[in-house]
């Protein structure tokens, strides 16, 4: 799918050529369709762009403080109970964190101040990415915790900053909190092959149980032996912290998720073009990255950077003037029918997913948006070509996956909180 090429778009279009048709863009936010707000109208034609905003900052500062402590798109995102349910959970952690700190010692409160501070940060810097990241999640989590180990392990060697060593400790395990719980929610899901995630959630606790109770006779009869031999004690911490480290990069690997992610996305259609093949969960598994890219050793394919080239859900306020005119012409000729805009500058791909665009709709223009990402410097007509890719070949690509066991109702990407509405003319038609 390949447009005119950005620049050589604008010398394409001759003084003959009909005019520029106009755009009125609707901003709208929220991860529910059915509860989204506007947050501005954006009005473009040739010669001018009007922008107006909705909703006062204090409102948009509310939202942000409140999607720290509920789920992105509440309350249209969770069951009826899930108010009531946090209402007394919350209540019932509060009292016993009240009677922990009047049972201890004033550091040992302090630290937990900083462990629920650490959460409520943790909690809105995540989001949605730990479902659509849970394998590089898990392990960031496992680091955390033993960095904050590590912290404790520290802390006597300085007196001085004894206690500033133990909050930030602190906070490093608050972190793995909020992530490893995250993140082993949608593992369960994951296992849970006959809807039976909370049978499995109570095996796994019932198994951590065992394991903790052995771990803890075992570190009591390490502790006796390394006793008085500082030495021994951090050679026996390093080693099982290297060992704890290898064995989670062992159990994420074996995980063979079916859920398509931004990367998984990349993977499988880039090998579909090439191959006209589909890959199973067990071959992407392989080939997907578990640590974060700038943490990743060895260098990146082509068909696994493909992903970061696209960015997902764009707030079309920011866009310019230019980037708005090329929306106008390709939404009025590539986009008609469309539940989504695409946008090429520079190399990246931006989506616009409309406010009524359903799982199926953000899904295809994701993969709409990777085509064309992929056909970038092989032509000059990149919507066109992608478009006539899509229309032949999407439809046969999603059925391959779902019989190679893939799960295709949904994208799992992180924060597509921002869409949008749009008017076109002449046709002054909305998309339905």
């Amino acid at each position: 799918m390949e447009s005119r090429g950005i620049e050589g778009k604008d010398e394409a279009i001759s003084s003959s050529s009909p005019p520029t048709p106009s755009i009125t863009l609707e901003e709208w936010r929220g991860s529910s369709s059915a509860k989204l707000y506007r947050t501005a109208v954006i009005t473009v034609d040739r010669s001018s762009h009007a922008l107006e905003r909705y909703g006062s900052r204090w409102h948009q500062l509310w939202r942000k403080i409140l999607e720290a402590f509920v789920p992105e798109g509440f309350p249209g995102s969770v069951t009826p109970d899930y108010v009531p349910f946090q209402m007394w959970d919350t209540l019932q952690g509060l009292s016993t964190y009240i009677r922990s700190m009047l049972s201890t010692q004033a550091l040992l409160g302090a630290i937990g101040v900083g462990e629920k501070s650490a959460t409520v940060i943790g909690a809105t810097f995540q989001g949605s990415n730990l479902d659509s990241n849970a394998k590089m999640w898990r392990l960031v989590a496992d680091f955390m915790n033993d960095l904050g180990m590590l912290m404790d392990l520290v802390s006597p060697l300085f007196p001085s900053a004894f206690v500033a060593i133990l909050c930030l400790g602190s906070l490093s395990r608050a972190f793995t909190g909020v992530a490893s719980g995250a993140t082993r929610a949608a593992l369960t899901q994951h296992f849970a092959l006959e809807n039976n995630a909370a049978d499995i959630s109570a095996k796994e606790g019932s198994q951590e149980t065992m394991a903790t109770m052995i771990g803890m006779a075992l570190g009591m009869l390490l502790a006796h032996i390394t006793r008085g031999h500082p030495i021994a004690v951090w050679v026996s911490f390093l080693s099982l912290t290297m060992f704890h480290m290898y064995a989670n990069y062992k159990a994420v690997r074996c995980l063979s998720l079916n859920t398509l992610n931004n990367e998984r996305s990349s993977i499988l259609l880039q090998y579909f073009m090439q191959n006209d093949k589909v890959l199973s969960p067990e071959e992407v598994s392989r080939r997907e990255h578990v640590f974060p890219l700038w943490a990743s050793w060895h260098g990146s394919s082509n068909v696994e950077s493909l992903h970061r080239h696209v960015y997902v859900a764009v707030k079309v306020s920011s866009l310019k003037h230019s980037d708005m005119m090329e929306l106008s012409r390709s939404a009025s000729t590539h986009y008609k029918r469309a539940k989504y805009l695409l946008l090429e500058r520079k190399g990246v791909v931006h989506v616009i997913n409309h406010k009524e665009a359903t799982p199926a709709d953000i899904l295809q223009s994701y993969l709409h948006a990777l085509v064309l990402a992929n056909l970038m410097g092989k032509t000059q007509s990149l919507h066109a070509e992608s478009r006539v890719w899509m229309d032949g070949h999407y439809p046969v690509f999603i059925a391959k996956l779902k019989s190679a066991g893939w799960a295709t109702e949904r994208l799992l990407s992180p924060s597509i909180v921002w869409r949008a509405d749009w008017v076109c003319s002449p046709s002054d038609e909305k998309i339905n």
